[in-house]
């Protein structure tokens, strides 16, 4: 009887193995089964390590998706009244602005502009400029302490058949007058050049402060490498106010050529800049005294383009103000890469 006893407790103990190792063998072969079954040398990630990995992976972006940047679009606006005198203190309710004839929200309005200046002075050295040279001189000399302010910055340009940077960028009034004061004498007269390099040199510079280009010249365009579109695009794409001031040595037009005249005509009044015929060296205190005037005295419209044109084409800008006044500021810019 004890013995039969033992063998039957032998039989059980070997039928109960035989579950538990069967019960294991199922686990490992069900990939949902609780942590507590899982092998513990099974070469698996352990399961608090996979929502770990999760969170920190970026959400896939759905394939064809183009991400669209769409830039805020800067207009300075010179206002003058009927008597052509620069106009201050109207509201934003004065003004309405277009783009391709849609009219646009206007997200930024300051009037009287604080945005500091970058100012490119270039003075034309050829050998046509060269008996109004000493009067250009004192007037320059004479503009570059009047219109920087300490947080102002100015370069000074020469051009003839080349374009030179004389002093860089500062608010240095002495430094910025001695380079007036050393133009040397040229040659030739390259206006599209020099409209290109300042164009580029100011489009380096932050977009926080305005560009404006200083022009002071016969407008006998002669010997640019580039022409007329490069350099209106590149005012453009700069956007830099561009004032000129036409020194003409000879008054009569048979006797000059006004196809430069025409051409500065064009990308100053694209650019929003104004254009100056002064009779004589004599009056260019005036005229820069005028120039100082209104860039104290922009206003500042900005808008976000709605609809946004197709890129790297030119866009036409239309702003709109009170009857009794005139708005002069840039017609068109060119948009980015999409």
């Amino acid at each position: 009887m004890i013995a039969q006893a033992k063998s039957t407790l032998h039989v059980l103990a070997v039928w109960v193995l035989l579950l538990a190792i069967s019960i294991v063998l199922a686990a490992q072969e069900k990939p949902d089964r609780p942590p507590w079954a899982q092998p513990a040398n099974s070469g698996q990630s352990k399961p608090s390590e996979a929502p770990a990995k999760e969170k920190n992976q970026e959400p896939a972006s759905p394939r064809g998706t183009i991400k669209v940047h769409v830039s805020l679009v800067n207009v300075l606006v010179s206002v003058l009244d009927d008597h052509n005198r620069p106009t201050p203190d109207l509201p934003v309710e004065a003004f309405q602005v277009f783009e391709e004839g849609v009219q646009q929200k206007i997200d930024v309005f300051e009037s009287e502009t604080e945005q500091p200046l970058d100012l490119a002075l270039m003075v034309d050295a050829s050998l046509s400029a060269h008996k109004e040279m000493p009067l250009e001189r004192q007037a320059a000399t004479n503009f570059i302490k009047q219109v920087l302010r300490p947080v102002d910055r100015m370069s000074v340009f020469c051009f003839d058949e080349n374009v030179t940077q004389l002093a860089g960028f500062s608010d240095n009034v002495a430094t910025l007058q001695e380079a007036v004061r050393r133009i040397p004498d040229g040659g030739g007269t390259s206006i599209y050049d020099a409209i290109l390099l300042a164009s580029r040199t100011m489009e380096r510079r932050s977009s926080e402060r305005r560009r404006v280009i200083v022009m002071l010249t016969d407008a006998g365009e002669t010997t640019s490498r580039a022409d007329f579109e490069m350099a209106r695009k590149a005012a453009l794409r700069a956007e830099a106010l561009l004032y000129t001031i036409v020194i003409r040595p000879v008054k009569n037009e048979n006797g000059r050529n006004t196809a430069g005249e025409h051409a500065l005509q064009t990308i100053t009044e694209t650019t929003g800049g104004a254009m100056f015929f002064p009779d004589s060296a004599q009056e260019l205190p005036i005229i820069f005294d005028r120039i100082d005037q209104e860039l104290r005295t922009q206003y500042r419209l900005a808008y976000y383009p709605n609809p946004r044109g197709p890129a790297n084409s030119y866009r036409t800008i239309e702003v709109k103000v009170l009857p009794g006044y005139t708005a002069r500021h840039r017609t068109a810019y060119l948009t980015g890469p999409q």
